[in-house]
């Protein structure tokens, strides 16, 4: 069997998808950062060129760890939730499977009252 077909292909292609979307999203949060740099630097027409390369690129480092920051806590609470909708997802399922397992073993019992007694209730 060929590997990128079945499951594992699919799950590696979503993997792929992923970074791909992660890298695009990373590359336009630089681009607005360097917007916003050079938007800061315009504000401020006496700084000399070497200067305002200086503040452009301190602003897009301070702008680069802080978008970094915040990804990674809204990745860690994006884990913690689906950790947390996956295990109440489980519970449910659990619950459903129990459910139509007890009422088939009722359905069971009820046709097996039924034949012993040769009727179904309330029939005389």
């Amino acid at each position: 069997m060929n590997d990128e077909s079945g499951a594992g292909g699919d799950v590696r292609m979503a993997e792929a998808i992923n970074e791909i979307e992660g890298f695009l999203l990373w590359e336009a949060e630089r681009e607005r950062a360097r917007t916003r740099a050079a938007e800061f630097c315009a504000r401020l027409p006496w700084l000399t060129t070497a200067q305002r390369e200086d503040v452009a690129a301190h602003y897009c480092r301070e702008q680069h760890e802080t978008s970094r920051s915040y990804l990674e806590r809204v990745a860690a609470r994006s884990a913690t939730l689906r950790a947390e909708y996956e295990a109440a997802y489980r519970t449910l399922r659990r619950r459903m499977v129990v459910a139509l397992l007890s009422i088939g073993v009722l359905e069971v019992l009820a046709l097996a009252v039924f034949s012993l007694t040769g009727s179904a209730p309330g029939v005389p």
